[in-house]
């Protein structure tokens, strides 16, 4: 690697967590370790709450303004265009809420899709008539070409992710992003197991909707994540009805005074209990230090990372996927049939956190990840050999 490319590279940051000596952590895409400064937030917000009577209109209202703002400048996307959600599956139902498709039609899903994934766009196809179609993966064929053969003027929709949650496996979203627009199709993605590690710009993809959780490689807590909604659907019809979303609602005095009028952009599809005094500064600073990070960098040193992991696992006889069908922040070791339990029990005894998933074993660091911890991987890679 050239000492341009190693600059670029950011130095290990396990100082910046609270894990304990010994624990070797690469299960990221199931949910990161939190950091330092993320818990202290934490604290500070749940040692305001006990006192309520100094809970200011900054707390119910300006720190949600923050925390949009942030989101959208990780996009490249106005803070308008952000709404604030529990989980995916919430964002995802919005979403399949303000789309549209016909008897006749198709949404198009990649095969062995998260589960909120699907069930959302098989509950949206039984509404509207269109079929659900969903990408199987021939060998030797990479998901992005996969999806690009499935993508015609009869897709309504087409609902991918960045990689693939069980393995990693890079969708290239410029590339399906591009097949849409010209087939009309609307374009979904679901970016929770890439965000924060890749960089992601909706200006260049111009995606209908785009959702992501806080908890994975946004380094926030669960129950905070996020929506963006391109603005032609900002008119549309959230999933609930609650007080903060109508305009004046700032004005605690007069919520009686009813408005059929919401607040502006995408705030209206924000989750009821927005204001959670103690997960919005948790998820303010966890954006704070990815947008510190920058999400290339991230990027590129845990590219370097899989990369060597990849290649050790190779020797011992794991098939790993090509650098440029993998995104570089996850790599899925394809497991021959019998060796799940074995390499799970080598791991577990390494004390080693990296899951199963499918056929998969999928490892997935962070910067907390150190030399140590990568040869005790390996170690127990060899041992289940």
């Amino acid at each position: 690697m050239d000492a341009v490319a190693t600059a670029h590279l950011l130095s290990d940051q396990r100082e910046l967590y609270d894990i304990e000596p010994g624990v070797a952590y690469f299960n990221t895409a199931n949910i990161s370790p939190l950091l330092r400064s993320v818990r202290e937030a934490g604290e500070r917000a749940f040692d305001q709450r006990t006192r309520p009577w100094a809970i200011s209109p900054q707390e119910w209202f300006g720190d949600v303004e923050t925390l949009r703002a942030r989101f959208g400048s990780l996009i490249g996307a106005s803070a308008e265009s952000i709404a604030l959600v529990p989980a995916s599956s919430y964002g995802l139902a919005v979403a399949a809420r303000n789309l549209t498709a016909a008897p006749g039609e198709r949404v198009v899903v990649l095969d062995d899709e998260f589960p909120s994934n699907y069930y959302t766009w098989k509950r949206f196809c039984e509404r509207t008539g269109a079929e659900l179609v969903v990408v199987e993966r021939e060998e030797d064929v990479s998901w992005t070409d996969a999806t690009l053969r499935a993508i015609d003027e009869r897709a309504a929709v087409v609902a991918v992710p960045n990689v693939h949650w069980a393995d990693g496996a890079l969708v290239d979203l410029p590339a399906v992003a591009a097949q849409a627009r010209d087939a009309g199709s609307a374009l979904a993605i679901d970016a929770s197991q890439s965000l924060g590690a890749l960089p992601l710009d909706v200006a260049e993809l111009k995606p209908d909707a785009l959702i992501a959780v806080g908890y994975k490689w946004l380094h926030g807590a669960t129950g905070m994540g996020y929506l963006y909604l391109d603005e032609r659907h900002h008119g549309g019809e959230p999933l609930e009805e609650n007080w903060i979303l109508r305009a004046g609602s700032e004005d605690f005095a007069r919520l009686v005074d009813y408005t059929d009028v919401y607040q502006p952009g995408a705030r209206r599809f924000d989750v009821g209990e927005r204001s959670s005094f103690n997960l919005v500064p948790m998820a303010i600073a966890a954006l704070d230090q990815i947008i510190a990070w920058q999400p290339e960098r991230v990027a590129a040193t845990l590219g370097v990372l899989t990369g060597r992991i990849a290649a050790h696992a190779a020797e011992l006889g794991f098939e790993a996927p090509p650098d440029g069908e993998r995104g570089p922040h996850m790599l899925g070791l394809r497991l021959p049939d019998g060796d799940a339990g074995r390499v799970t029990q080598a791991l577990a005894d390494a004390g080693v956190a990296a899951p199963v998933r499918g056929d998969s074993l999928r490892i997935s660091p962070h910067l907390h990840v150190t030399e140590e911890d990568t040869e005790r991987l390996l170690d127990a890679l060899a041992t289940a050999a």
